[in-house]
């Protein structure tokens, strides 16, 4: 048996593998719900499991590569929405409208969170405007940007975790 010593270090790296890829199953949540910031905890739970096993396998060329990714998919997330708006001529208040709706998405569920931001674009273009089809084109518009964002968050997310596991493995 090994002394108690001994336990409580195995004891400490088995909670802190347990934190890393509870970390990386918050930062795939994170990719879908807004609120949370996913790649930054999936890159925080890479750097996490780097750093249990002294860098020895996921070394610094992984984590810097990782976190590259995590930035190119938080530009992307914030790009792709205002792509989607700009390309449909959307206003300052569209473009605030579906930042409101993205917030009370939240409370919503689900659905509330995929939605919404369509609505509060629509609605925010609609008081710019007063002209129903130009609001709905603008909602329309944001949320494929919003939706085309998220698809590629979640795509990168699981790349990185992906070439976190290939690192850790081999």
């Amino acid at each position: 048996m090994p002394p108690a010593r001994g336990r409580k270090v195995i004891v400490v790296e088995v909670l802190l593998w347990l934190l890393c890829v509870l970390l990386i199953v918050v930062g795939v949540a994170g990719t879908v719900l807004p609120a949370l910031p996913g790649t930054a905890f999936v890159f925080a739970g890479v750097v996490l499991g780097a750093w249990i096993d002294d860098f020895a396998h996921v070394g610094w060329g992984t984590v810097a590569v990782v976190g590259v990714l995590a930035v190119i998919s938080w530009v992307l997330d914030y790009v792709a929405g205002l792509l989607g708006a700009q390309r449909a001529g959307a206003s300052r208040l569209a473009v605030i409208g579906a930042a409101v709706g993205t917030v009370v998405g939240l409370f919503m569920g689900l659905v509330g969170v995929f939605f919404m931001p369509l609505v509060g674009a629509a609605v925010g273009e609609y008081l710019y405007l007063r002209d129903h089809r130009q609001a709905a084109r603008v909602g329309v518009a944001t949320w494929v940007g919003l939706m085309v964002g998220l698809v590629a968050k979640v795509v990168i997310a699981f790349v990185m975790i992906g070439i976190f596991v290939v690192a850790l493995v081999f």
